[in-house]
């Protein structure tokens, strides 16, 4: 990928689906709710993994 759009947009979204369903996930009533250093680590990871991925190789053909 070449367009830093299309990879920012992707790590974002990697993200923030990771902290939707780490938060969404393990509700219980007798939590008090809010969100544990452990899913924004992890969403945070995921967003550099997706970056990280998405990087556009240096394979150019030599003259």
């Amino acid at each position: 990928m070449k367009d830093r759009g299309i990879r920012t947009f992707l790590a974002v979204l990697a993200g923030l689906a990771v902290f939707y369903f780490g938060v969404t996930g393990h509700r219980s009533t007798e939590d008090g709710g809010g969100v544990s250093g452990g899913v924004v680590l992890l969403a945070l990871l995921a967003a550099l993994l997706v970056w990280y991925l998405t990087k556009p190789t240096g394979n150019k053909p030599v003259d």
